[in-house]
């Protein structure tokens, strides 16, 4: 069984994010990154599958400049078995452009199944595992909140939808996105690392794919959320009514 699972680069939650002076884009200075948690947990998921498997070889990819190897040496250290870079300028790239450098990528390496983090922290378009589903073909099951193989030609997805928890079986090929409460990731293991660096990881470019990275989607400026206004402390019920209805106007 082959799996091909991502491992996008994103900046840290926990950092301070400033635009730049004239709102064309974020002012990466000073930021942190690391791998986008939902790609934590497709490659946690996709080392599982391999084991339940009981063999097979797990591919880390990431589409992005050349320290995006550091996200796909991570999924190695986790125990992916290679890995792949196609390098890009990440601030050029929308979800369509990401979606057919994945499916070139599929097209010669023919994985099994597609495994994505459901969004990514950064962009949060939830876009690039379906547009790739889309472009090959292939079922998709996107939310996933349980996997289950069907032997080696499909699995059963229990998927998160509003409400409740919907149940799918699909065919390999296929691709499938992962929710939050699909499993917890391991940490990376001093072993882990040690094998990582020497673990191959293929450099390549959309030029090599033969993909044209045509922007479908144009980010044309950035505007930080308004402030929040400070509240305003009422002495009696009469006056909170008044405001809700006079000032807020919600009832």
């Amino acid at each position: 069984m082959k799996i091909l699972v991502t491992a996008k680069r994103v900046t840290d939650p926990d950092s301070k994010i400033q635009l730049k002076p004239d709102r064309s884009g974020i002012n990466l200075d000073n930021v942190d990154f690391k791998m986008n948690p939902f790609c934590e947990i497709a490659v946690e998921e996709a080392l599982r599958l391999i084991d339940a498997a009981g063999d097979g070889e797990t591919i880390a990819v990431a589409v992005g400049d050349s320290d995006a190897t550091k996200e796909i040496r991570t999924a190695m250290a986790m125990g992916c078995d290679r890995g792949i870079l196609v390098e890009a300028d990440e601030t050029q790239l929308d979800s369509d452009a990401v979606a057919r450098v994945l499916a070139a990528i599929c097209a010669k390496e023919k994985p099994d199944l597609v495994l994505l983090g459901k969004q990514a922290i950064d962009g949060d378009s939830n876009q690039v595992g379906q547009l790739l589903a889309e472009y090959l073909g292939w079922p998709q099951a996107t939310f996933a909140y349980k996997i289950s193989l069907n032997g080696t030609s499909g699995a059963t997805v229990q998927r998160e939808v509003d409400g409740g928890v919907e149940t799918v079986s699909l065919t390999f090929p296929a691709v499938i996105t992962t929710d939050l409460r699909l499993n917890e990731p391991r940490y990376a293991s001093l072993p882990g690392i040690m094998k990582a660096k020497k673990k191959p990881l293929e450099e390549t470019t959309a030029a090599d794919l033969g993909v044209d990275l045509a922007l479908k989607v144009e980010s044309v400026g950035f505007e930080p959320p308004p402030a929040r206004q400070a509240g305003v402390k009422v002495k009696t019920v009469d006056e909170l009514i008044e405001k809700l209805a006079g000032e807020a106007k919600v009832i």
